[in-house]
């Protein structure tokens, strides 16, 4: 069996991410946009079921004993405004590392878990990129796997859609 190299194992810092990961998934969108746009359009998706999805998150987290902030604002950031600078905040993310029109990670850390988000740019031609956006998740306590696996499937649809929604499709 012949193993090809993925375009993120090129980048360290994405390497160092997925290192001792408790769930790794990766989900490849197609389109005519740089990183930034990319990144742009998927994090500004926020249709009124997924506001709807993060209401029903915030009682599941109280029956964990655990907490959230308040339900996200829908964000309306433009592709320049985009934080490429680690430790910069990016909603309720933070920048842990990018370089641009390579790669771009962001992550938060809660009790029970760490996640991450890496976006992995891949040239396929002079407009057109495939973008690996790879989902990153480290647990810390027991109900960081019992939170994740309740809300996998949901997390499936989000990330498809905000992919989907990115790219304009």
């Amino acid at each position: 069996m012949i193993q090809t190299k993925q375009p993120w194992e090129d980048f360290p810092a994405v390497e160092k991410t997925l290192a001792g990961a408790d769930h790794i998934d990766v989900k490849q969108f197609e389109g005519e946009l740089s990183l930034r746009e990319f990144i742009a359009n998927f994090i500004n998706y926020y249709p009124f079921w997924l506001k709807f999805l993060y209401r029903v998150r915030w009682l599941f987290v109280r029956v964990l004993g655990m907490t959230q902030n308040g339900i996200p604002q829908p964000p309306n950031t433009r592709p320049q405004d985009i934080p490429m600078t680690a430790g910069a905040k990016a909603g309720f993310f933070e920048v842990k590392a990018a370089e641009e029109n390579s790669y771009y990670i962001a992550g938060g850390t809660e009790p029970h878990l760490t996640a991450h988000l890496a976006v992995v740019q891949e040239p396929l031609s002079e407009t057109n990129n495939r973008f690996h956006v790879i989902t990153v998740v480290h647990y810390h306590r027991w109900t960081g796997p019992v939170y994740f696996n309740v809300i996998r499937p949901f997390h499936h649809l989000v990330v498809n859609r905000m992919g989907l929604a990115a790219i304009g499709a």
